[in-house]
């Protein structure tokens, strides 16, 4: 797993001038509203409360940046799916996050987050369809697989990978926090993904 060093809150953002100033390569969060982004995001870090959790979902309204090892950005995008939101603003937070990944250059990777006792949702499937056609590269987590048993965590995990992934080539990650469950695996996906920004300059 990658030693965090450093890992500070840098922005909120709702619009692209809004967005930090900076080149640094860049990994995104995504998933529906209270599916643990928060959480997840604050364990892998090692940090207790750099990403505010909250028991409500939908809170979170921006599209949050951090830096980290003061070498690449995560970003915590705002859950999508929150019924109870007003329709303008689940537009709005549609847009928001639209926007962000199709114009957002230094992105590198976007974890899609999904509840490992819910099955897929139709927003679920809608995003990772949205990923393909714009060719960005995704790696599917199921979060708070510490709620299920070993075999219902099998069971579920197999339904997940069948709705994303019919013919089974893609990975999902059973993730914890509470448990320390996944960490090492989702940590080898974002260190591949960021491995020409982790490499040392080479000099002449």
């Amino acid at each position: 797993m990658m030693k965090i060093q450093s890992a500070e809150f840098v922005t909120g953002a709702v619009t692209p001038k809004q967005y930090p100033k900076t080149f640094l390569p860049e990994v995104a969060f995504a998933g529906r509203s209270n599916v643990g982004k928060s959480s997840l995001l604050n364990s892998i870090l090692n940090r207790k409360k750099l990403v505010k959790t909250s028991a409500t979902p939908g809170k979170t309204q921006e599209i949050n940046f951090f830096e980290i090892n003061r070498r690449w950005m995560f970003t915590d995008l705002p859950g999508y799916g929150f019924a109870r939101a007003p329709a303008n603003v689940r537009r709005k937070w549609q847009g928001m996050i639209e926007q962000y990944l199709t114009g957002r250059e230094p992105l590198r990777l976007v974890v899609l987050l999904v509840d490992i006792r819910r099955d897929p949702t139709e927003l679920d499937l809608q995003m990772q369809e949205w990923l393909e056609h714009w060719n960005i590269p995704y790696l599917l987590v199921a979060t708070k697989a510490d709620k299920l048993k070993q075999a219902e965590r099998a069971r579920q995990l197999k339904k997940i990978k069948s709705a994303f992934d019919p013919e089974g080539r893609r990975e999902v990650i059973a993730f914890s926090c509470q448990v320390n469950l996944g960490r090492k695996e989702l940590w080898a996906h974002i260190r591949n993904a960021l491995a020409e920004d982790l490499e040392p300059e080479k000099t002449a």
